[in-house]
């Protein structure tokens, strides 16, 4: 087995290296999230599918990033441990841990496949997809074939981070933008002169991923520091345990946004039903279509968020492994100060641009009431922006310095607690009202522990505390 070496991970500006991780790494999580908002932005501009093809785009959407989940949690799991090894020195971890990533992805997506296609019609209704028979029948045409693209679409998901971590950020950008490009080249033409409707929206979508996957199966054959052999593909239980609990923050973040939908939705489906104008059988599934595009749109804001913070893994990583705290530090500040400006812009455009944002989405063949309630919930769900990407930022960080259990514990107040409980709570006392009031209120309460956090964080990384990573790493 040979390995390069990645000094220069200790030796770099930490702004240039943040820039040449980050960037690729953004970019792909946004092609990753753009999939299923270019289906719906072309979906939604189809006057014979309109907002009966966009509800059941946001019934499906969670079902996909369930998916994605997992396959974050095994890649960036992987190649926050990758970089850790390799920045220690131990090299036979990094190889095995790679081949035992590939392999646990490729049975864990087979089995999820399966479950979708033999359960499809009770998992479509336990996400809201019950709203009236347009929206069903949209949604069990549009789960169907996107079920079948489940495997390609986790294998590439989880093969970027670990391409990441061998040193080639721009390849793993490059395999994601491309099955991307595919995407939005078939989707109009499976839906509009072909009229394929959301079966055509769904093929095109899994062609993309399909080629995603093909590249990613490439670069594990042509790997520049990690040379994997025959003995790295298999299921190395200890080293498993090890990379799946620095990936379990990732996972959180993605599967958090499912629970919270199948908490939206339902309440959605309820509390629409009580209402005076949403009550009404023509006008029943626009909540739901509207508050699935506020959320594409924050997963938007927050695949730029993650991709900074997940940019960062290989380089804090690789200098925790090696003992460069001072280094360390200087990039969470950087980190932080980037996030928080991300967080302002968004917070700028959804305040000030919610007609622009709606009219993407085939606002003007929609009545009146689609355009008011858009406005409401693009002002009153996102207002809380800036505290939501430095809280994000804040979480994946930890990961990086080995802090897996931490991590995962402080993300499952924030994702679940708050996020899935207040979906829940509020509704009870506002209505409809009470959905949009749940993300502020969520972020408002997590970044008074998250400031705990950053303050801890920084007396460990100037030396006034001993940083505690997961018992697996000392």
């Amino acid at each position: 087995m040979k390995v390069k070496s990645n000094m220069y991970l200790e030796t770099a500006p930490v702004g240039s290296l943040m820039k040449k991780y980050s960037i690729p790494c953004i970019i792909s999580l946004l092609v990753a999230a753009l999939y299923n908002i270019v289906d719906q932005i072309f979906i939604a501009n189809a006057t014979y599918l309109g907002s009966y093809g966009n509800a059941a785009n946001t019934v499906v959407f969670p079902l996909t990033v369930v998916a994605l989940a997992i396959a974050v949690m095994i890649g960036d799991g992987c190649c926050a441990f990758v970089s850790i090894s390799l920045g220690a020195g131990r090299k036979d971890d990094a190889h095995k841990s790679v081949g035992s990533a590939v392999l646990v992805c490729i049975i864990v997506s087979v089995m999820l496949t399966i479950v979708y296609l033999t359960c499809m019609d009770g998992i479509i209704k336990a996400f809201g997809g019950s709203v009236n028979a347009e929206t069903f029948a949209c949604s069990k045409e549009y789960f169907f074939w996107i079920s079948l693209g489940i495997p390609f679409y986790m294998f590439g998901q989880a093969m970027n981070p670990i391409i990441r971590s061998d040193g080639s950020p721009k390849f793993a950008m490059v395999t994601t933008v491309a099955g991307a490009v595919i995407n939005i080249i078939l989707d109009p033409i499976f839906i509009f002169p072909m009229h394929m409707g959301m079966k055509g929206a769904a093929i095109a979508t899994v062609a993309g991923q399909i080629f995603t996957a093909v590249l990613s199966i490439w670069y594990l054959f042509h790997m520049k520091v990690v040379y994997l052999e025959k003995s790295s593909f298999r299921l190395h239980v200890r080293l498993m345990k090890k990379y799946i609990m620095l990936g379990i923050t990732s996972f959180l973040s993605q599967i958090s946004l499912v629970l919270a939908m199948a908490a939206i939705n339902n309440m959605i489906r309820k509390y629409g039903a009580l209402d005076e104008i949403f009550g009404q059988a023509e006008y029943a599934q626009i909540p739901m279509a509207v508050v699935g595009i506020v959320m594409k749109f924050f997963q938007i804001v927050i695949s730029i968020a993650v991709g900074m913070a997940a940019g960062c893994i290989p380089i804090v990583g690789y200098n925790i492994g090696a003992g460069r705290k001072d280094r360390a530090k200087k990039l969470f500040t950087l980190l932080l100060t980037c996030e928080a400006i991300v967080g302002g812009i968004a917070l700028v455009i959804v305040e000030c641009f919610p007609m622009q944002l709606i009219g993407m989405f085939g606002a003007s063949n929609e009545s009146v009431y689609y355009t008011q309630f858009a406005v409401k919930s693009f002002r009153t769900y996102l207002c809380m922006m800036i505290l939501a990407t430095v809280n994000k930022g804040t979480f994946i960080y930890l990961q990086s310095l080995g802090k897996g259990v931490a991590s995962m514990v402080i993300s499952m107040v924030r994702e679940i607690v708050f996020g899935v409980g207040f979906a829940l709570i509020l509704p009870i006392f506002f209505g409809l009202d009470g959905v949009l009031y749940s993300m502020p209120l969520s972020d408002i309460l997590t970044f008074l522990i998250a400031a705990v956090i950053i303050r801890m964080t920084y007396q460990e990384l100037s030396g006034k505390k001993k940083i505690c990573t997961t018992p697996d790493f000392e």
